[in-house]
């Protein structure tokens, strides 16, 4: 098939919220311009599975702009705009996504969107890889190399090599510093409450709110929530990040604890089962449960199930489960994405930083691709201080440079008091 979307006719809409979203992305548009140019990625053959939003295209038409040819995918069932879709296959790009598609057509979406034979893959999730290393290995062959969006498919690749599987070198671009320490914070944090505001309509102000996980999500998540008004609980695993949320001014409870005075969790771990069986069991009647982990196994939907003897849709949504003693327990959008699923995902501008990533790794890949190793490699420094300089100068901030004496003297050892 050439494209499966929802609706073409959709595509007027889709063209001017992408035009709004580039209002806001000075950096990508610096790097699309000198793509216009150069022509760096000139007949390279490019698989995106992204999440399909005013942003994505955005990247879309930047790596187009540099001459790949591009075919995208949705990287969750309910993260797809439809006007947006319908917007890139209007420009000439194949895109197989339609919002709410079930488990079938998603990965018969995968799977066209791979059938196109690509150079580099972009991943967001790492589903892309994982359906190449599982059922096309024979793609193999035409690719020189990837890059990963996001900390869930980071896990997954390095999980892939570290096991000696790994078919391709990866670019990690979630790890670098104006991807993760922006996006993930400030994007996520922001775009998650919205989510959740705009799913229920309630008032954070003098909720207890459960942030389980305190990677750079669950920071931005918990922060934002008490600049609402919330009582803010954070639940981790990890010592030293539950010493800083405790610095941060959150209230560090273990999950057992917590799971009893939550009114709203949520959950940002990259694991599984982080809110499970006997935590469902200690929530309070009214509790309401969300995700903005990659995938939806972080809530333990299935032991919820077991556990209920009604449920409903109460709102678009909102789910209710009622278990048996009667409480009732909220959960929103599947336990998929809450930014994206009920929201509208990151704002454009920390899209911009990592979307600027993901255009100059593309160009970086197919440059050095013969000189790396089937293993997963951060951005280049050097393109990271890129990206910041260019988004410094984007929003009009001067900073200072060293004087050459400065240098000299970070860089010796014979100096001291």
């Amino acid at each position: 098939m050439d494209n499966d979307i929802k609706n073409i006719n959709l595509a007027p809409e889709g063209a001017l919220r992408t035009e709004w979203a580039e209002r806001e992305m000075p950096v990508l548009r610096k790097i699309k311009e000198r793509f216009i140019k150069e022509k760096p990625l000139e007949g390279v053959k490019i698989a995106g599975c992204l999440h399909i939003t005013a942003e994505t295209a955005n990247l879309a038409h930047t790596l187009v702009a540099g001459g790949a040819k591009l075919a995208l995918c949705a990287s969750n069932p309910l993260s797809t705009q439809d006007d947006i879709a319908a917007h890139l296959v209007s420009s000439g790009i194949p895109v197989y996504a339609i919002n709410g598609e079930d488990s079938e057509t998603y990965y018969n979406h995968i799977s066209a969107a791979v059938d196109t034979e690509p150079n580099i893959t972009v991943d967001d999730g790492a589903d892309v890889v994982a359906m190449i290393h599982s059922e096309k290995t024979n793609l193999v062959k035409n690719i020189i190399g990837g890059m990963e969006e996001t900390t869930t498919g980071v896990i997954r690749l390095k999980a892939l090599h570290n096991q000696g599987k790994l078919l391709y070198p990866i670019v990690a671009v979630n790890d670098s510093d104006t991807k993760h320490m922006f996006d993930n914070r400030y994007g996520t944090g922001q775009s998650s409450l919205d989510g959740i505001i705009r799913a229920t309509n309630l008032l954070i102000t003098g909720k207890t709110v459960v942030t389980i996980g305190y990677g750079w999500c669950g920071k931005g998540f918990a922060s934002r929530a008490k600049g609402m008004g919330a009582h803010t609980v954070v639940c981790e695993v990890d010592p030293v990040r539950a010493l800083e949320a405790v610095m941060d001014g959150h209230t560090v409870l273990k999950m057992e604890e917590a799971s009893k005075i939550g009114d709203v969790f949520l959950t940002v771990t990259g694991g599984i089962s982080a809110i499970d069986k006997h935590h469902f069991e200690n929530m309070k009647d009214g509790a309401i449960v969300a995700n903005s982990g990659h995938f939806n196994v972080e809530i333990n939907i299935n032991e919820l199930t077991k556990m209920t003897e009604s449920k409903r849709k109460v709102r678009e949504y909102v789910e209710e489960y009622t278990i048996e003693d009667g409480k009732k327990i909220f959960v929103l959008a599947e336990g998929r994405l809450i930014n994206l699923a009920a929201a509208e995902g990151h704002p454009p501008s920390v899209m911009d930083m990592s979307f600027a990533n993901q255009a100059l790794s593309a160009e970086y890949m197919l440059k050095n691709s013969h000189d790396l190793d089937n293993q997963v490699y951060s951005v280049p420094e050097e393109v990271d201080r890129q990206i910041a300089t260019i988004k410094l100068e984007a929003i009009g901030i001067e900073i200072d440079k060293l004087t050459a004496e400065q240098e000299k003297y970070l860089n010796s050892w014979e100096e001291g008091t």
